[in-house]
């Protein structure tokens, strides 16, 4: 993963964690507006979430933000 995409995906988890809590959800379209202007970083996003890791469409902000941290959970 791309470190513009890391940083990117720490900084929503975190901002959401900070505003919702600990159980939040997220989906790799979180990181996007809602318009597809750079669907290279999409796909990248979409392939370490689906193809890399085989997550679910949601998932916890925690989780995910541990995952790219490089941070393992049981």
């Amino acid at each position: 993963m791309t470190a513009p995409l890391k940083a990117k995906i720490i900084k929503i988890c975190n901002e959401k964690i900070a505003k919702k809590g600990t159980l939040v959800g997220v989906s790799f379209y979180a990181f996007f507006e809602n318009k597809n202007n750079n669907p290279d970083l999409l796909m990248e996003a979409a392939t370490w979430w689906i193809k890399d890791h085989k997550l679910d469409h949601f998932e916890k902000a925690v989780k995910i933000r541990d995952l790219v941290n490089g941070i393992t959970t049981q």
